[in-house]
């Protein structure tokens, strides 16, 4: 399992010039806004404050980049889907992840993060067949499971594994950044992605599906 002994923040950027170099793996996250992709960071390196947090939806607005352990990288993503947003503001969005997701060599894998409460929304499906198509092993994590009794957490996540076409609902990680919740799992699943070469991610295009 992984052991986080460092986490800091390098850098946020709005095209490929302003990435950070070097060739570690990054593991990228990606979900709608207001979704709870700062506070999984936060809880899943163990810092409360590394990856800020808030109420208002569409307030990332830049690529942020973490570094963990000074090996690997965590790629918090633009949320997506907040309607409140201007129409440009959507595209811009769009062409920082279109270009992030054809320009980064060392991206390993996408966690893509929805909330468990809900069937996912025609973003989240986008999202993943878009993701699914380029080839990229794709962790879906279902975020506020303690916000629903434990008993309603097969349900929920059959209705989510049938909208994204996951052959299997248990494929999908429960977490919860209040009750730590599905971070042992999480940490078991990156240790393997980020064992991965780049062999392996070339010959696992077919099956995307981590």
């Amino acid at each position: 399992m992984i052991i986080i002994r460092k986490a800091e923040f390098i850098t946020s950027a709005v095209s490929v010039n302003g990435y950070p170099e070097g060739p570690e793996p990054e593991i990228a996250l990606a979900g709608r806004s207001n979704v709870g992709k700062s506070s999984l960071i936060n809880k899943f390196i163990n810092r409360k404050n590394l990856a800020r947090t808030g109420n208002t939806p569409g307030k990332t607005q830049m690529i942020n980049f973490y570094r963990i352990n000074d090996e690997w990288g965590f790629v918090d993503l633009p949320g997506y889907g907040y309607a409140k947003v201007s129409k440009e503001l959507k595209a811009n969005w769009g062409k920082m992840m279109e270009e992030y997701f054809s320009r980064r060599g060392n991206l390993r894998a996408v966690i893509q993060v929805v909330d468990i409460r809900h069937i996912p929304s025609l973003e989240d499906e986008e999202m993943h067949g878009f993701l699914r198509n380029r080839g990229l092993p794709v962790l879906v994590v279902a975020t506020k499971a303690d916000k629903i009794s434990k008993g309603q957490w097969g349900k929920h996540l059959s209705q989510i594994a049938k909208a994204l076409n996951i052959p299997d609902w248990r494929m999908i990680i429960p977490y919860s950044a209040e009750t730590g919740l599905g971070v042992p799992e999480l940490h078991q699943a990156l240790e393997e992605i980020l064992a991965m070469t780049d062999e392996d991610v070339e010959s696992g295009e077919q099956e995307s599906e981590v």
